[in-house]
Order: structure tokens, then C-alpha cells, then sequence
């Protein structure tokens, strides 16, 4: 039951509910809930599960799936446009930054990376990024962001009448006030190693 727990809440995440949304589409307590995902409750009865598949979007096959474990401590996040932010569920910073001599970086960063087929501004995939969680405009840089349930990477800098530049890759350019901007700040960028490929012949050469 521990592992059909564990669907239940990775399936209810993808599919952006909260307990109680949930609940309401099953026609069961947000309390029952919470008990099924922490196994408390070890039995769910066919019609109950039958309900959640169809609640969370899934067929029954996927529900009761058992979900691939997670290592406690991930090294690298992966990075989804249309997937919340990684660091949300996983809270361990990435203990390596600390050997890393970059001023910039400090004990509570993350590293991240663009899954694959994602596409974001900045961060191409196979490049790495060294972010650090703030909901507030910090300095100038780059920052991963949030607007209408999508993340996206923009550079924000700060003007001389203390508004917010907020641009794309592209140099496309908005302007707000840092107090009403119109993203969900969600990180900023510390550190970027971007891939390149190296030319072997001239690397020996």
C-alpha cells in the first residue's frame, strides 16, 4: 500500500491537484486522502480505485503501477515547462556546490538542467545552472520564473527608476514595477556552465 501511496501522490501532482481537489472528484474526505498517500489506510476498495484513475487521468494499469524511486539526495533536477518546480519536492541542496570555487554560489543552490525536449530561454539542454530559490528580485541576472502554470527563464535587471526589465533570449523586453511584476519569481541563476563541444584535433594540436 506504501507504493500505491506513493502513485497516488506522484499522479495527483502531475495532475496539479491539491488533496482536497482530489477528494472532491473522488467523493471522499481530504483527510482519506492524506491517509491513502501515507498508507495509513492500507486497503482502497475496486470502485474507490476506479474513481481515483479516473480523477487523476489515468487507467487503472497506471495507478496501480509501482512508481520509480526517487534517490533522497539527487545530484541534478530536471527541468519541465509544464511540470512544477523540482526543488519544491526535493529539499536537499546539492552538497558539491561547496567545492565549487564561483563567488556567486552558496550552500542552499540547486543544480538544474532542462529535461529532455524541454526548450528554455538561456539554459539549452545539456547545460547546467546553479540556482538559488528566492521569491524576490535579488540583482541583475537571470531568474526561473513562473507565469500561467509554465516556467520560463528571463534576465531581469533593474532600471534607473527602479522598475524591472524583464527580457527574453530574443531581446524582447517588458517593463513592471518590482512590486507588481507580472511572473512568479521562483530562483535565480548563480552559476551557468553551458556545453561545448571540443574540437579534438585542434585540442591536440
Amino acid at each position: 500500500m506504501e507504493a500505491l501511496g506513493a502513485r497516488i501522490k506522484q499522479l495527483r501532482q502531475k495532475a496539479k491537484l491539491s488533496k482536497a481537489g482530489l477528494a472532491r472528484k473522488v467523493g471522499v474526505s481530504d483527510v482519506s486522502i492524506s491517509y491513502w498517500e501515507s498508507g495509513t489506510i492500507r486497503q482502497i476498495g475496486h470502485e474507490r480505485l476506479l474513481a481515483l484513475a479516473e480523477a487523476l487521468g489515468c487507467s487503472l494499469d497506471d495507478l496501480l503501477k509501482t512508481p520509480i524511486p526517487q534517490p533522497k539526495s539527487q545530484r541534478v533536477l530536471y527541468i519541465q515547462v509544464h511540470q512544477s518546480p523540482p526543488w519544491f519536492q526535493q529539499a536537499a541542496p546539492i552538497t558539491i556546490l561547496g567545492d565549487i570555487p564561483v563567488p556567486n554560489l552558496s550552500g542552499d543552490c540547486h543544480l538544474v538542467t532542462p529535461a529532455s525536449g524541454e526548450k528554455f530561454d538561456f539554459i539549452e539542454t545539456g547545460d547546467l545552472a546553479a540556482m538559488l530559490p528566492t521569491n524576490t528580485f535579488l540583482q541583475d541576472g537571470l531568474y526561473i520564473l513562473e507565469r500561467f502554470g509554465q516556467l520560463i527563464v528571463r534576465y531581469l535587471s533593474r532600471t534607473d527608476n527602479g522598475d524591472i526589465d524583464i527580457s527574453d533570449e530574443s531581446k524582447h523586453m517588458e517593463q513592471a514595477p518590482v512590486s507588481d511584476l507580472p511572473y512568479k519569481l521562483l530562483g535565480q541563476v548563480r552559476a551557468l556552465w553551458q556545453l561545448t563541444d571540443i574540437d579534438k584535433e585542434s585540442f591536440y594540436d
